[in-house]
């Protein structure tokens, strides 16, 4: 049973909504930022191994939260690893070299465009992070400089702090018993800017992001490319915890995933102030939890049947004077049930179900009559019921209590993760202070005042400069010069464009319009290389192939059917043909439709220019054809009219 409360569209200004932006932006050092191996991904992995990671006390004797909550999954980490782009330093088998003077001086250069307060010392110190995404069970991070300020649109955005950081491995798959991660990612050079918590309208908090990016590209020391910049998020209502999001990678799911936040946010807070008329009590453990997995020895349910068939038990949870408070709805899609849901679904079990929902789900009323009277259920009363290991049982069902009290106080302060439609999952609880202490392999960073000097002179045009400058120097339209400016394509476009050989305005427009079109199709751009793109203007460049077979090649390859240039100009028949024997072509054309130039005229070109492209699409130039083919018609229909 769903209880849907009669809500108007969320007042985003009306709730109290401050978001705070964490920038992550991969530096363009080419090395990482304790080692000199290769800032590169690699295609294959002869190196593979295995960890257990387990939580240790800081230095006053506490346990960090989210460390504990990873601990509580007992995974196993497996690693792949490449000697091109990894060595023993990210395998944690040898202490860390000196820090990378490269990604060091970047950091000030962008530390000093944010007028930032730079330490004269920096210290390096370790993260706690065991979710295996560090072999070392900790991420080394250095704060680089406090305070600042960002200029967006007139208005001053300040800037808490700036690290320099080790970037985390890259996760390949996450099941319930084990985790695989590579090492490429693992230690490049990683610059967090951590800004000030501002009030704003989703659009308002998109276009600061923006502004942040544009100048650290404009600063051309900055990879480029899908997962180099990333942005956790911050988000707080008045009278709510902070919930920060992690791994929002584009600006049109950063905006989304503000919209979706500030709604679930206040929609918990409408749960809570509902929870708070009702008389409920506190889960005892001992009274309201029961073992009840004879009443589903024959479910129908898919999910509870997969869990028994694996040797688990069932429990159900009893919540006094809670009926219809799972499913009450205060927005489309924000409801305690789906919380709970999420919660559960990160300890690696199938879900929870909930009295609101059933029966459903191959759970009749016969399971829960039973329910019902194991935990003698009234009426005012509601349950909950999940399937799992029993050890891993007990850590959930001890989250759920929590979550459930935490739901009478108001908004929890979490980690959640966003997705690519810009909601957001439950991740792990907030970490704590106890989660940093000091790196005891790395000496202090001294940071000379003749180093900030030089750091300050090195600092960037405005990004309206330099966008003047790209639109200059390649003769681009406004409009083309901003999007190839703003894309992950600009080293890439001006690598092509540096010979000459290729218009600038036909690559920007197969960047920034082919590519993005194709995507939109379904098609995946991380099958096109770099190289291939490369390649393909290359070819286009000594008339190998016709402009027109670009969008045929990046076709062929994005949609999986070929893996090289090479490969999709066989698979698509691909060969660019003379003028001579284009010529003959369209003379065939012309006269094996005679009668329709003699009945359109001039317009005949339209259907005609149809038939030419369906036999020399990616052949020859559309343009070359389409006035090739215009003069042919033209000459015909002046021959017939003489001959009249």
């Amino acid at each position: 049973m769903t209880i849907k409360l009669q809500v108007s569209e969320i007042q985003i200004d009306k709730i109290g909504l401050k978001v705070g932006l964490e920038i992550h932006q991969q530096l363009g050092t080419g090395k990482k930022l304790f080692c000199n191996c290769a800032s590169i991904e690699s295609t294959d992995y002869p190196i593979k191994f295995t960890r257990r990671l387990r939580i240790t006390k800081s230095e006053l004797g506490e346990l960090d939260p989210s460390a504990l909550f990873e601990t509580s999954k007992q995974k196993t980490i497996l690693y792949y690893a490449n000697p091109e782009s990894s060595c023993l330093v990210e395998q944690d088998e040898e202490p860390p070299h000196d820090l990378s003077p490269d990604a060091k001086e970047t950091t000030l250069v962008i530390a000093s465009a944010l007028k930032t307060n730079i330490f004269s010392e920096v210290y390096v110190m370790r993260k706690l992070v065991i979710d295996g995404s560090n072999t070392s069970g900790f991420q080394r991070t250095m704060l680089v400089g406090l305070g600042g300020n960002l200029e967006v649109d007139g208005r001053n955005v300040g800037v808490q702090s700036i690290c320099l950081e080790e970037d985390a491995a890259k996760l390949l798959n996450d099941s319930a018993e084990l985790r695989e991660y590579t090492l490429d990612r693992l230690g490049i050079p990683l610059v967090e800017i951590a800004l000030e918590p501002v009030s704003g309208t989703p659009q308002e908090i998109k276009k600061i992001a923006l502004t942040i990016g544009r100048l650290l590209r404009a600063t051309k020391r900055v990879q480029r490319g899908l997962g180099s910049i990333r942005q956790d998020v911050n988000v707080s209502i008045e009278g709510g915890g902070v919930v920060e999001v992690k791994g929002v990678q584009k600006l049109e799911q950063l905006e989304k995933v503000v919209e979706y936040e500030a709604k679930r946010q206040h929609g918990l807070k409408i749960i809570q102030e509902k929870l708070q008329k009702i008389d409920t009590e506190r889960i005892a453990k001992e009274r309201d939890v029961k073992d009840v997995t004879e009443a589903f020895r024959n479910c129908k349910s898919k999910t509870i049947q997969k869990a028994l068939d694996s040797g688990a038990v069932v429990k159900a949870i009893k919540v006094k004077n809670f009926a219809g408070m799972f499913g009450f709805e205060p927005y489309p899609g924000i409801r305690l049930g789906k919380q709970l849901g999420e919660l559960v679904r990160f300890f690696g079990l199938g879900g929870v179900f909930h009295s609101d929902e059933l029966p459903n789900y191959g759970i009749e009323e016969t399971e829960m009559q039973q329910v019902k009277k194991i935990l003698d259920i009234q009426q005012s009363d509601g349950f909950l019921v999940l399937a799992g290991e029993p050890w891993k049982l007990d850590v959930v069902i001890e989250s759920i209590i929590r979550r459930i009290e935490e739901a009478k106080i108001g908004i929890p302060a979490e980690t959640r993760a966003a997705t690519l439609s810009g909601e957001t999952v439950y991740l792990r609880p907030r970490p704590g202070a106890s989660r940093m202490y000091p790196e005891t392999d790395i000496p202090p960073i001294i940071v000379a005042k003749n180093e900030i000097e030089e750091a300050k002179k090195k600092v960037p045009k405005s990004w309206e400069e330099s966008l003047l400058d790209l639109q200059k120097q390649y003769e681009l339209n406004p409009q083309l010069a901003l999007q190839i400016f703003d894309s992950e394509y600009l080293d890439l476009f001006e690598s092509i464009c540096r010979d000459k050989r290729a218009s600038p305005n036909f690559v920007a427009s197969v960047l920034c319009g082919t590519i993005t079109n194709l995507e939109r199709r379904g098609l995946d751009s991380k099958l096109l290389k770099n190289s291939d793109i490369t390649k393909a203007f290359e070819f286009l460049a000594e008339g190998k192939v016709a402009k027109e077979s670009i969008e045929i090649i990046f076709e062929s390859i994005m949609s999986g059917k070929t893996c090289t240039i090479e490969d999709a100009i066989q698979e698509n028949a691909i060969t660019s043909i003379d003028d001579n024997e284009l010529n003959g072509m369209l003379d065939k054309l012309v006269l094996s439709n005679i009668k329709i130039i003699e009945q359109q005229g001039e317009r005949a070109i339209g259907p005609l220019m149809g038939l030419a492209m369906k036999n020399l699409r990616g052949k020859a130039d559309g343009q070359r054809i389409s006035q090739m083919l215009e003069d042919k018609i033209r000459s015909q229909i002046a021959t017939s009219s003489k001959g009249n």
